[in-house]
This record gives structure tokens, sequence and C-alpha cells, in this order.
């Protein structure tokens, strides 16, 4: 006879899931306004498919925290969005901005499912991953058809398998920086495509924000994500490699804020901690040491500017209190 019992979500399992309703709240609120004002007719079938897969994912929420005796969070609500309201971006920013949703979904479900031992959260954090990849790859096929792809550049192919002989391969400084490798590049180019497209981001939000103090940060951060921008094009243009337009996507001219301040601070704090986490990976990658260089004083600046963006949302009281252990020093008191 099967023993049946119930197997408590571990917190590694709470914080996802808890993280995931988050973003799915907020993926529904943007979409939904990206829709009203949607024009390609390709585009708009990758959107309504990136909003099923979100209200899927709230569904599944709904009923694992109800079953759980669980709050369910807040999140983001129809209070978040103006729907009707002007748009923002051009469609060819809303099809970025979905495969970059892709990428983004592809890292946090991979490593949700890795972290993930209940089987029931296991499978759907599996299936999670699969859809993030078919929006990625459905978003890159219809950029791929448009001529908007922006690929990495291309290098010449090995030609022998070699080792590196001295220690001058870690170098950077001065003209003792040898070529750039194939890792690095990637990285690099990566990115850029992350800062460009945060640039575009940030330069709409900053136009439409109400309070002055979320404005000036979100200012703060167009010109972080500017500046990031230079510094890697710098870089590839050193080596002489092309890099990607950093104006594809600008923004429109509308100051009709489509969406809450709230909704666009946190969207950008959260940006914030995934753009540490790929910061930390490419320095982690990149052995030359001025790149390294470059990763630690952006990771520096980055961490100081996403710590700063939590402050305001704490002060205004839209900073919503994840699942927590419990404070047993408290408790020995009381």
């Amino acid at each position: 006879m099967k023993k049946e019992h119930n197997v408590e979500l571990s917190a590694a399992e709470l914080a996802n899931l808890w993280g995931q309703y988050q973003n799915d709240t907020l993926s529904v609120c943007t979409i939904k306004h990206f829709l009203a004002n949607i024009e390609d007719k390709e585009i708009k079938k990758i959107l309504e498919y990136a909003l099923e897969l979100s209200n899927k994912h709230i569904q599944f929420l709904h009923k694992l925290f109800s079953d759980e005796k669980m709050v369910i969070p807040q999140g983001f609500t129809d209070d978040d969005v103006v729907a009707q309201a002007p748009r923002l971006f051009t469609d060819g920013f809303y099809l970025i901005y979905i495969q970059n949703m892709g990428k983004i979904g592809m890292d946090i479900y991979s490593l949700a499912l890795a972290n993930s031992a209940r089987l029931d959260v296991s499978k759907y954090f599996t299936e999670c991953l699969y859809s993030s990849a078919e929006l990625y790859n459905r978003a890159s096929s219809v950029m791929l058809d448009k001529g908007i792809m922006m690929r990495a550049p291309q290098i010449p192919k090995s030609k022998k398998v070699e080792f590196v002989q001295k220690q001058s391969f870690l170098t950077g400084w001065f003209n003792r920086r040898r070529p750039i490798n194939a890792l690095e590049i990637s990285h690099i180019y990566f990115n850029l495509l992350r800062n460009i497209l945060g640039e575009a981001l940030l330069t709409g939000y900053s136009q439409v924000a109400k309070l002055e103090e979320v404005r000036k940060y979100l200012i703060r951060g167009r010109d972080i994500a500017s500046k990031h921008v230079e510094i890697f094009n710098s870089v590839m243009s050193e080596e002489l490699l092309p890099s990607p337009s950093t104006w594809i996507t600008p923004p429109t001219d509308s100051t009709v804020a489509p969406f809450s301040d709230k909704l666009m601070l946190y969207q950008v704090t959260s940006l914030n901690g995934i753009g540490i986490g790929h910061y930390g990976a490419s320095l982690g990658a990149s052995m030359r040491r001025d790149l390294a260089s470059h990763y630690t004083r952006i990771l520096t600046e980055i961490a100081q500017y996403s710590e700063d963006g939590i402050n305001i949302m704490i002060d205004q009281g839209w900073l919503e209190k994840p699942p927590h252990s419990v404070d047993r020093n408290h408790l020995a008191k009381d």
C-alpha cells in the first residue's frame, strides 16, 4: 500500500514560487498595455502567447498557495496599469522586450528547478523552462524574419588545438593585451544588448514617472546604462569588432504613465538584481585583467543603484515582504 504524506515546501521552493508570482503579475500588466497598442500582427501573436503563459502561471500559483494554506501575495493588479494609455514604446521594442523575457525566464526557471525537491514543483518549473525557451524561440524567429535580430560578431575558426604558454595571457593593461577570446566576446555582447534595452526602458519610464524621486532615480539608471554601453562598445571597438546599434528601439514622446510608479520601480530593481548576477558570471568568465576590472567597478555601481531603489520602495510602502524565517530571539524574549 502506497504511503501518502504531505511534503512541506522548502525555503528555496517558497522563494522561487513567491518571486514568480510577483514577476508574472507584473508581466500581465505590461503585456496588457502592449496589446492595447500593438499594430504588427506577428508581434501581437508573440505577446498573446506570453500573456497566456503568465496567466497560466498565476492560476497554478493561486491554487498551490491555497492548497498550502498560504497567504496569496499582492503582486501587481489592474490598479498598476492603464491599458489604454498612449503607447510608450514601439512594436520593435515590444518584440525585443518579450525575447528578453524568454532569456530571463530560462535563467530563473533553470535555477528554480535545480533547487526544487517536491515533484509537483519540479514538474511545474520544468514546464515553465520549456515554455520560456519556446517564447524566446518564437520571438527570435520573428526578429530574424524582420531583420532586427542582433547577433554577436563572427571570429575566425580555430585551425588547431593550442595551449596557453605564458601568464601574459591574463594581462590586460597598456599595449600587452592579447586578443579577446570567444567566451569574453559572448559576455560583452550579451551585456551590451541588456544595457541597450535597459537604457530604452528607463528612458521611457523616466518620461512618465509621477513622483520626482522616482523620476530622478530612473534618469540616473538611464545614464548608468548608457555609460555601461559605452564601456562595452569601447572594448569591442579596440578589438575592431562590430557593436549593435544603441538606439534601434527609442521610446515615443508620450508623457502619460501606462504603469504605476510602484510597478516601474519594482521592475527596475528586479532587473538590477538579474544584472548583478549576469555581471558576476561575466567576471568569472573573463581572464583578461582589464575586463575583470571593468566588471568589478560596474558591479559596485549597480549594487549601490539597486539598494537606492529598494530604499525608495521601502519609504513609499511598496516593497512586499517575501516569505522569511522566524526570529527566534524575538520569540524567546516574548
